[in-house]
């Protein structure tokens, strides 16, 4: 009795609102024609009429949430970033430049930034090693490459490398220029740039320039101060800067492009003279000292330059970040001041400035190493 009560009561709610219900469906109204002439009420039939209206209702709402679901994962992919060490891939031996800065700034960055950044020395073939091991990295922000004038200027308009030097790669920053300073051994009659020109003019093929090998920025400065002023000098490369540094204070030749902190100490104990600095510029810690380009060859600049660089396809928050902290490390003002002592000057740029920088580097050595005949077969 009870159960055939609950019954009737059901019947006389649904009939009562399905009567109201003007709109109703086919199926509804038949179900409520059935329930008037005393048939079982079936409720599964109702619930395959509505099914279809549940189905929208459901999707349409589940939409939205996982649209925001997404766009909350890729924000928290970026917003506590970093959550775990950084590794620095530094494409040359430590004790150099790039190793000075990318260790001292790196260092300054770690402590913004609240993880630990790890310098890792790769050194070998001008950076190609290290280069491709950055351009393989995945683009997560965890892998930061201190790109330089070799493997993202020279050598990759020498030779066929195992990375693009754009397309492989996201700029950062352009973080700083270090130049280089032409300087004779004091023997050596020359004391300036017209002087060098003069007597290569007067003796072809007798005056020699020490480089730090093959292909190198030394070695190929050297080559553009010879054509840019149509004289022809006589190449001894070495197996590093350092060696062909001593072969110079020993008088064995007669000058050599070197690095700006390697060279001013020699400089200012009298063992070598400072012919001139090889930015557009002068520098600014040793400004007595005149540029090439005031030697005669105007436009003459073949600065050492250091930047900042991460896999292709790095978020673009990160790559924000990135260039905020960096720039902002270099100019903490012990960092600043110590990168100023060893001849480096603060570049700072934005992510598009330093690409289409790099993009000039290219074209500016592929130019030169294709006009002077230049091949890298020719280091062998």
């Amino acid at each position: 009795m009870i159960i055939a009560r609950e019954s009737n009561m059901r019947n006389k709610a649904l009939e009562s609102d399905l009567s109201t219900d003007s709109a109703c469906a086919d199926t509804r109204c038949d179900d409520m024609k059935r329930i008037k002439s005393g048939a079982r009420w079936r409720p599964h039939r109702l619930l395959r009429a509505i099914a279809p209206i549940v189905l929208v209702v459901a999707t349409a709402a589940a939409r939205p949430v996982t649209a925001n679901a997404q766009g909350a994962a890729t924000h928290n992919s970026t917003a506590g970033y970093p959550v775990r060490p950084i590794r620095l891939i530094i494409p040359l031996p430590p004790g150099g430049g790039a190793d000075y800065i990318g260790r001292l700034v790196g260092q300054k960055m770690s402590e913004q930034m609240g993880q630990s950044v790890v310098a890792d020395n790769r050194g070998g073939a001008s950076g190609a090693i290290a280069g491709e091991l950055a351009a393989r990295a995945a683009p997560d922000g965890y892998t930061w490459f201190l790109a330089y004038a070799a493997s993202h200027g020279i050598n990759p308009a020498m030779s066929k490398l195992p990375y693009d030097a754009l397309n492989d790669f996201t700029a950062i920053t352009h973080m700083a220029v270090s130049q280089n300073i032409v300087t004779s051994h004091p023997s050596f009659a020359a004391s300036s740039i017209k002087e060098l020109v003069a007597m290569a003019r007067a003796k072809p093929g007798q005056i020699t320039y020490a480089s730090a090998g093959f292909g190198s920025a030394t070695h190929l400065s050297a080559v553009l101060l010879a054509q840019m002023s149509g004289v022809t000098f006589i190449h001894v490369p070495h197996k590093g800067a350092g060696l062909a540094l001593i072969d110079l204070l020993g008088g064995h030749v007669h000058f050599a492009f070197s690095s700006l902190p390697a060279a001013l100490p020699h400089t200012r104990a009298g063992k070598l003279r400072a012919l001139a600095v090889s930015g557009l510029k002068r520098s600014l810690i040793v400004p007595d000292i005149p540029t090439v380009a005031e030697g005669g060859l105007p436009g003459f600049d073949t600065n050492q330059w250091y930047a900042l660089m991460g896999p292709a396809r790095l978020a673009g928050a990160i790559v924000r970040r990135l260039n905020s902290e960096t720039i902002k490390a270099m100019n903490v003002p012990d960092v600043r001041a110590r990168l100023d002592q060893q001849g480096f000057e603060i570049e700072g740029s934005t992510p598009e400035a330093c690409r289409e920088f790099i993009r000039n580097e290219l074209a500016k050595w592929a130019k030169l190493i294709a006009t002077a005949g230049i091949k890298a077969d020719a280091a062998r």
